[in-house]
């Protein structure tokens, strides 16, 4: 039997994460394949053996950062699903699924995994399986919402891909239109929230 995984030390976490900042904003800047990983070294301020210790490749570091996107996701649920009413925190907090698809380097390096999976089926397939485990999780906090407002109404899986299309589509209009004005968005997002939940 296989030693335990040992739990990296602090300082090898913020050199990951490091990394992983620097990469977002080489990746968001200058596409996956325009940032090289002597950019990529020289923006994390370590050597590219450095990185290297850390990543086996590129494509391992945008593995990474959809994982570290899918725990985001997954904090946000937490945060829901503690809360005593779900429906109400879901629209109360429609600010950070708007101001996190919004922000433009979020947004750029959003559309440029989606692009790399269009064209890799290893990141394909991490893209989808991340997007399967967030699915899931918000069919489930749908469910909940629902139950907890005696309420019934479309299926919780097509409600969550029209809110998913939604959220995600925030990302492509914040390229197209940077200036876009969020505080008129916020109660249109929660009118669409409470109409589909």
């Amino acid at each position: 039997m296989p030693p335990p995984a040992q739990t990296p030390s602090p300082l090898c976490q913020a050199r990951r994460q490091q990394i992983l900042e620097a990469a977002a904003a080489c990746f968001a800047r200058e596409g996956f394949h325009g940032a090289s990983v002597a950019r990529l070294s020289k923006a994390a301020g370590m050597s590219p053996g450095h990185i290297y210790h850390f990543f086996e490749n590129k494509e391992a570091i945008i593995a990474a950062l959809i994982e570290q996107r899918l725990e985001r996701s997954m904090e946000i649920a937490r945060q829901f699903e503690s809360a005593e009413d779900i429906f109400q925190a879901m629209i109360e907090r429609v600010d950070l699924g708007l101001n996190e698809k919004t922000d433009p380097n979020n947004a750029a390096l959003e559309l440029e995994i989606l692009a790399e999976a269009a064209r890799n089926p290893h990141i394909a397939a991490l893209v989808r399986e991340a997007d399967a485990v967030r699915r899931a999780r918000f069919q489930g906090l749908i469910r909940q919402a629902r139950q907890g407002r005696g309420g019934d109404g479309e299926p919780e899986a097509a409600v969550t891909e029209v809110l998913t299309a939604l959220f995600e589509g925030l990302a492509a209009r914040a390229v197209s239109h940077p200036d876009l004005d969020r505080d008129a968005l916020m109660p249109v997002l929660q009118a669409a929230l409470r109409a589909l939940i």
